[in-house]
C-alpha cells in the first residue's frame, strides 16, 4: 500500500529545475543588459549600422597586419577570454592586442596575462581609455585615470574643404612618439627629434632608436607609472625590465576628473602624464617548439626571447578613423597642421615629419616587439611573417543581445576549466552534491514494492517486524468482511463464535485470536498464502 502524504520531492528533480531557472534568468540578465548596443573596436565588424560605428572597428588594422595585402602576420581572434594566452603554441611569437576594454579584465585574466609576458615571453598590446585594464596594468606598475585628457599644446584641428580649421578642441591630442627609447629622457620638446621617414619604416634599422612619429589620439586618457617593489636589483624576486614613455602630454595638460573643461582646477591631476608606456622583459627562458625541416621531428629547443606589453591611453587610436591618413582626411583630419600655431606637431619635429597615419606608427612598433632580431632563432621562422601571430581579443567587448549570452556562456565554461583552483572546487562541489542527494534519499524498502504507478518515485518507509503479525491479522479480518459483504460496523457486532465459523479454517482462527503464539519468518509466509487462498473454491 501507497502512503497517502506526497512525501519528500525526488533530489534530482529539484536539482534541474534550479540550474534550469538560473540559466534562464542568466540567459535574459544577459539579454537585457546587451539589448539594442553596438560592438566597437572589433577586428571582424565589416558591417555596422552606421559610418560612425564602422569607422570605430579595428578592421582596417587586422587588414594591414595580416594576409597576402598587408604585413603577413597570421591572425587569430579569442572570443571567450585572454587566459587562453598560456594555452598557445610559441608564445614568444604570438602578440595579443586587446583593443577597447567594455568589459573589466578580472584577477585571474590579469594574472595569466602578466605570466604570458614574463615567463612566456609573449607580447600585449592594450588600447583602452577606462579603467576597466587597471588589474592588468597594476601588476606592471601602470594605472590609468580613466577620466578624459585636457591637452592645449598638443591638440590637433579638422579641416572643411575650404581649408578652414575647426575649433580647437583639448581633447584632440596628439603625441611625438618613439618607437624604442624613452621620449622623457631624450627631452621631448628640447632639441627637437628627427621624424621617421618611410626609409628608416622599411629598413626598420638602428635609426629607429632616436626618430620619432607623430600618433593622433582621441579623448583619450593618460596614465603613469611606479617602480614596483621587484624593480629593486637588491630583491632576491628582482626582474630585468626595461620601461620606456613612447609618448607622453605635455607639461600643461591634465585630467579632467571633476568635469570642469579646465586645467586651472587645482583637483585635475597635471604633469607626468604618459600616453603610450612600452615594457620590456629581456632574456626569458622559453621553449620553442617549431620543428626543423628534415630532421626527423626535432625542434629548435630552448632559447632567449623577450616578453614585451605596451600600454595605450586610448582605444580610437588604433580604430579604423585614426589608422589610415586617407581614411583620417574623410574625416577632416589632415596630415600637416598649422605650423603658426603653438600647437602644431611639425614644429617639434625635425625632417619627415607629416602625419602618415597611426598605421605606420604602429606597424613599426609591433615589428619592434616580435622576435625578428632575435639571433637566437633561424632565419626559417624570422623570413616568415606567417610564422608569428596576431590574436585579437573580441572578448571585452559588449555584443548584441542575440550572441552576447552564448559568448559569455563560453567564456564562463573556457575560465572554469583553465584555472586549476576552480577546476578542483568545481570537482568538491560536485562530490558534495553527490554527498547530499545520498543522505537524503532514504533506503529502499528491502521486502516489498508498491505498484501505484501514481506514486512511482516513492519509496515506502520500511515496516517494524514487530507488527507483521498485526498487520496480517488486520488483512485476515478485512478480507472476511469484505467476502461476506458486511460493513464495518456489521462485522464489528459479530461475536468471535460467529466470526470463526465464518473463519473455518483453524490455523487462520489462532492467528486471529490467539496472542501469545509468534511465527517465524517462513510460518508467517505460508500464512500469507493461506489467506490469499481463502475464500477461494
Amino acid at each position: 500500500m501507497a502512503k497517502d502524504d506526497d512525501g519528500p520531492k525526488h533530489f534530482g528533480t529539484i536539482i534541474g529545475a534550479t540550474f534550469a531557472i538560473l540559466i534562464i534568468v542568466m540567459m535574459l540578465s544577459m539579454t537585457l543588459v546587451t539589448a539594442n548596443k553596438e560592438t566597437y573596436y572589433s577586428a571582424y565588424v565589416t558591417e555596422a549600422s552606421d559610418e560612425k560605428t564602422q569607422l570605430a572597428q579595428v578592421t582596417d588594422m587586422r587588414a594591414s597586419l595580416g594576409g597576402s595585402s598587408g604585413e603577413g602576420y597570421k591572425i587569430r581572434n579569442t572570443l571567450s577570454t585572454p587566459m587562453l594566452v598560456n594555452d598557445w603554441e610559441e608564445p614568444h611569437r604570438t602578440m595579443l592586442v586587446i583593443a577597447g576594454t567594455e568589459k573589466p579584465i578580472d584577477e585571474t585574466e590579469a594574472t595569466a596575462i602578466h605570466h604570458f609576458v614574463t615567463e612566456l615571453g609573449g607580447k600585449v598590446i592594450v588600447a583602452t581609455d577606462g579603467k576597466n585594464a587597471n588589474r592588468l596594468a597594476v601588476k606592471f606598475g601602470v594605472t590609468y585615470f580613466g577620466e578624459t585628457l585636457l591637452d592645449e599644446s598638443q591638440s590637433w584641428q579638422t579641416y572643411d574643404d575650404d581649408g578652414v580649421a575647426g575649433n580647437e578642441n583639448p581633447t584632440n591630442v596628439w603625441g611625438i612618439s618613439g618607437i624604442r627609447n624613452d621620449v622623457v629622457s631624450g627631452e621631448q620638446f628640447g632639441m627637437n627629434p628627427v621624424g621617421c621617414s618611410d626609409t628608416m619604416l622599411n629598413e626598420r634599422g638602428d635609426d629607429l632608436d632616436h626618430c620619432r612619429m607623430p600618433v593622433m589620439f582621441k579623448a583619450p586618457t593618460a596614465m603613469r607609472w611606479e617602480a614596483l617593489p621587484t624593480d629593486d636589483t637588491s630583491n632576491d624576486d628582482y626582474v630585468k625590465r626595461d620601461v620606456n614613455v613612447l609618448s607622453k602630454a605635455s607639461d600643461g595638460s591634465c585630467i579632467d576628473r571633476i568635469g570642469s573643461n579646465s586645467c586651472d582646477e587645482q583637483d585635475n591631476p597635471i604633469s607626468n602624464l604618459s600616453l603610450i608606456i612600452r615594457m620590456d622583459y629581456p632574456n626569458v627562458d622559453v621553449l620553442d617548439e617549431r620543428k626543423i625541416p628534415g630532421e626527423d621531428g626535432a625542434s629548435f629547443g630552448s632559447l632567449k626571447a623577450t616578453g614585451s606589453i605596451v600600454f595605450i591611453a586610448d582605444d580610437e587610436v588604433i580604430s579604423n578613423r585614426f589608422w589610415t591618413a586617407a581614411k583620417a582626411a574623410e574625416t577632416d583630419v589632415r596630415q600637416d597642421c598649422n605650423t603658426e600655431s603653438t600647437s602644431c606637431w611639425q614644429r617639434h619635429l625635425e625632417g619627415d615629419n607629416g602625419w602618415k597615419g597611426n598605421d605606420a606608427y604602429f606597424t613599426a612598433l609591433i615589428y619592434d616587439m616580435m622576435e625578428f632580431d632575435n639571433e637566437m632563432l633561424p632565419f626559417s621562422i624570422k623570413l616568415k611573417m606567417e610564422e608569428f601571430r596576431i590574436v585579437f581579443d573580441e572578448s571585452r567587448h559588449v555584443t548584441g543581445s542575440i550572441s552576447n549570452p552564448f559568448t559569455e556562456t563560453m567564456s564562463t565554461i573556457v575560465l572554469l576549466t583553465s584555472d586549476n583552483f576552480l577546476k578542483w572546487l568545481i570537482v568538491l562541489n560536485l562530490l558534495l552534491l553527490l554527498l547530499v542527494a545520498i543522505m537524503v534519499v532514504p533506503e529502499k524498502e528491502n521486502w516489498r514494492h508498491v505498484f501505484d504507478l501514481t506514486r512511482f518515485r516513492e519509496r515506502p518507509e520500511k515496516i517494524d517486524p514487530s507488527t507483521y503479525k498485526q498487520r496480517m491479522r488486520e488483512a485476515l479480518m478485512t478480507k472476511i468482511r469484505v467476502f461476506y459483504d458486511l460493513t464495518r460496523d456489521e462485522m464489528a457486532i459479530k461475536t468471535p463464535a460467529e466470526i470463526q465459523s465464518m473463519i473455518g479454517d483453524p490455523r487462520l482462527v489462532e492467528l486471529a485470536y490467539s496472542q501469545n503464539v509468534s511465527y517465524s519468518p517462513e510460518k508467517q509466509r505460508e500464512l500469507l498464502q493461506t489467506i490469499r487462498r481463502w475464500g477461494k473454491k
